[in-house]
């Protein structure tokens, strides 16, 4: 081993706890940049990968066949904007299904899954389903695509029945259709794909056929931009007759939307992971330069260059940091696999690693990052001349921080706390790096603190509303658990009327109300978002069913949509949202835009407003909130009489976490406690170096009578004014931090959340936090202070 080597390893054996602090600040700002690249790389690649090569279509607009022809449809091709276009297709409104009997499979054990509800189709055909001209090429994911008038394939069908069949039975004619394979159409322009032919029965059966165009413009980057091309291209067709559009932005927020929502609090991790690894870093190599002078005149004397002992005190650094950004890319590679496996499911495609690309991106760029901040100090090692640093001594100047000494020692505290608190002084710029450090530290936790808040609110929403109550009522014969899905009379439901006035009859129920899937289908609802028509009985008002805007439904002909739906098709209170049901259409009032956390479309109404409009409210479920010295097992004997008679029958509310929610929680509580351990590491690397420094001071104060006691007295108050400080900066800085992040997560969500999830710092919340700066600069402290305390008073004199 070279001169140079043997002093690199000898440097790195002396500073074993600054070694270790730089290993594990690296390890943190890379895993969290590998994930935060790693992911946005890999949700976007792939749908835009496919757009590209499918030739994806900006907006697809469906036209009612009833007041705009094929040929004033076609026309729009050369409205203002457009650049390319395809169509038009002959196209159906969502209609429902169910499946036929040809499927044999159980749902659960003694529930056939033929005759019950299927999700409804939209029906398209086209010249050459198979074609790679003109714009939206369908994909072939399964199976085969139609030859007969009597197949069809399908964006979405069961595993269990592969060769079954679909009715179409809200159609007269109730005609049935062959699955022979799925396919899909990248921007949801339809979920079902016949031949002509087939389509032709379709309409022979009853179904209302409709126009549909796709479009490529020269401006379609932003939501405003595709609004102002919709615009142009209904001003372009017959008055009233553009029925629905499906904006490509709609469709990509849909399929990796879940997964980019990782991305805004993985990259400020990641930036205050690499901050803080450059100021350790600094702090670290600062401070061998430092305590190290007249080492470095001895190197010099023996020869070294300025350049070698440079190099020698920046791979001091280097070492450790090469292995946290080994031990980091390997974490945050592990990490990305539960992410991805969830994105995976949105997009069809995606793999359960991160791209190669990312892993040696990162860590390289991490490195330099730390060599180049290593070498500042360093080169100013090696430009010391070998005279000056052999007779120049490590003690601080006398005159430094007298004047604090003097305050601090007017005050009504022991003396050992007085000469901690004005400690600070006497090296202040090691007292402003202590003081970064904390500041990191405690946005660190500001910021997760209130993440994790909302994220816990977030959950709290998902068990209102819908699920709110502690007992369910469902057809008789319902598995535990399980919601009866969908609506019509292919599924068991209730006699409402009858069940309501039972509950009421039944001692200690509290508050009740019924729900269920109408089997309703929404006109102008995105293509292929499954959007449910619900409709209710009773009060909703003790759910907790979060109001973003409006009011609740209060007369018939009225109702309100969920976020997800206003997001998706552009709606907003006051406009008019269209349901049919078996070909019966019904204009509803929009109210209000309630916040459920669905990822589909929702239409909320009461029953009565169905009845009124000769349409037919299917309730499946009532939701039971019990008297607080009521048991669930208590209650149920009690009910049995009244709801057996009625077919109906009562069991526990069984919710379940959301998954997606809870990966983010972890990750954010795993990169905040190593984001605090890092911060509270940097204080004890400089902690440790002044201790080390004032030794001899020390014994001074020991010979004089300073227990061990009174010396961690004085250690832990040195750096409780700098962090107490800290904190107090940093608590606003997070909390601007935290709400510009969870900004940037709902908006790649394509939603928004009602300010009851989103309010996170109470007073509560806040009076901790502000006080999380002196217990980081604390932690990181205890240790050298207790190390201090153990010292030796003759070995501490006899230390220059």
């Amino acid at each position: 081993m070279s001169a140079l080597g043997k002093v690199v390893r000898s440097g790195v054996g002396r500073r074993r706890v600054q070694s270790l602090v730089m290993a594990l600040t690296t390890f943190a700002a890379v895993t969290s940049s590998v994930l935060s690249l790693g992911l946005l790389a890999v949700v976007q690649a792939p749908f835009e990968h496919a757009f590209k090569a499918r030739n994806g279509a900006h907006l697809s607009v469906q036209f009612d066949g009833s007041k705009a022809t094929a040929a004033q449809a076609a026309a729009t091709a050369h409205a203002a904007g457009v650049t390319e276009a395809s169509g038009p297709y002959p196209v159906t409104a969502a209609l429902n299904t169910s499946f036929g009997t040809d499927c044999t499979a159980n749902i659960v054990q003694g529930m056939p899954l033929a005759g019950r509800v299927n999700e409804p189709v939209v029906a398209a055909t086209r010249p050459d389903l198979a074609g790679t001209s003109g714009l939206d090429h369908l994909a072939l994911e399964q199976g085969r695509w139609p030859t007969t008038a009597n197949e069809i394939v399908l964006a979405s069908w069961v595993r269990n029945c592969p060769d079954g069949s679909v009715v179409f039975d809200s159609l007269p004619g109730k005609p049935s259709f062959k699955v022979v394979g799925k396919a899909n159409s990248l921007t949801n322009t339809a979920t079902g794909f016949l031949t002509t032919d087939g389509f032709a029965r379709l309409t022979t059966a009853g179904a209302k056929t409709d126009e549909e165009m796709l479009y490529r413009f020269a401006k379609s980057g932003t939501d405003a931009d595709l609004t102002t091309d919709r615009q142009a291209i209904a001003a372009a067709a017959p008055a009233g007759s553009v029925e629905s559009g499906q904006s490509y932005l709609a469709v990509e927020k849909q399929a990796v939307g879940t997964a980019k929502s990782y991305v805004p609090f993985l990259v400020v991790f990641g930036i205050l992971g690499l901050f803080l690894s450059a100021l350790i870093i600094a702090i670290v190599v600062s401070g061998a330069v430092v305590s190290g002078i007249r080492r470095i005149g001895i190197l010099k004397s023996l020869g070294f260059t300025p350049w070698q002992v440079a190099r020698a005190y920046a791979a001091q650094a280097l070492i450790p940091a090469v292995i946290g950004v080994l031990g980091g890319t390997l974490f945050g590679n592990l990490l990305a696999v539960p992410v991805l496996n969830d994105a995976s499911k949105d997009l069809g495609a995606a793999g359960t690693s991160l791209p190669v690309w990312v892993s040696l991106v990162v860590p390289i760029g991490t490195l330099v990052i730390v060599g180049v901040t290593a070498l500042i100090p360093a080169l100013r090692a090696g430009r010391m001349p070998a005279v000056q640093t052999l007779v120049v001594g490590r003690a601080p100047k006398a005159k430094r921080g007298q004047g604090a000494q003097r305050l601090a020692s007017r005050l009504p505290l022991p003396r050992p706390m007085s000469l901690g608190l004005a400690q600070p002084f006497a090296k202040p710029a090691r007292a402003a790096l202590v003081g970064a450090a904390v500041l990191f530290g405690a946005v660190s936790v500001t910021f997760a603190m209130g993440l994790e808040t909302t994220f816990t609110k977030y959950m709290d929403a998902g068990t209102s509303g819908f699920k709110a109550g502690s007992m369910l009522v469902v057809p008789a014969g319902t598995p535990s658990g399980f919601h009866p899905s969908g609506g019509g009379p292919a599924n068991p439901h209730l006699d409402y009327t009858g069940v309501a006035a039972a509950l009421a009859s039944i001692p200690g129920t509290k508050a009740a109300f019924g729900w269920g899937t109408s089997g309703a289908t929404v006109i102008g609802a995105p293509t292929g978002d499954y959007t449910e028509v619900d409709t209710t009985t009773g009060d909703l008002s003790w759910t907790n069913l979060a109001l973003l805007h409006g009011r609740w439904y209060q007369n018939t002909g009225e109702a309100v949509i969920n976020d997800h739906l206003a997001s998706t098709a552009g709606m907003q209170v006051g406009d008019t949202v269209t349901v049919a049901q078996d070909n019966k259409r019904l204009p509803l009032r929009i109210v209000g835009i309630d916040f459920d956390g669905s990822s589909s479309g929702g239409v909320l109404t009461d029953s009565a407003t169905f009845t009124t409009a000769g349409l037919t409210p299917y309730i499946t479920q009532f939701n039971v909130k019990l008297a607080d010295n009521v048991s669930g097992p208590n209650w149920s004997a009690s009910a049995a009489p009244v709801l057996t008679p009625l077919h109906a029958e009562a069991s526990p509310n069984n919710t379940f976490p959301n998954v997606t929610v809870l990966t983010m929680s972890a990750l954010v509580a795993t990169l905040t406690l190593m984001m605090i351990a890092v911060a509270a590491l940097g204080v004890l690397n400089t902690v440790v170096q002044d201790t080390r420094e004032r030794i001899h001071d020390l014994g001074i104060f020991k010979a004089l009578g300073m227990t061990p006691k009174q010396t961690i007295a004085m250690v832990l108050t040195s750096v409780s004014l700098t962090g107490l400080v800290a904190g107090l900066i940093g608590v606003p800085i997070g909390m601007a931090v935290e709400k510009a992040t969870l900004s940037q997560m709902v908006s790649a969500l394509g939603r928004n959340m009602p300010s009851s999830v989103t309010d996170v710092y109470t007073p509560g919340v806040l009076l901790p936090l502000l006080a999380g700066g002196i217990a980081i600069a604390l932690l990181g402290a205890l240790l050298p202070a207790g190390w201090a305390a153990r010292s030796r008073t003759a070995t501490a004199l006899r230390t220059e």
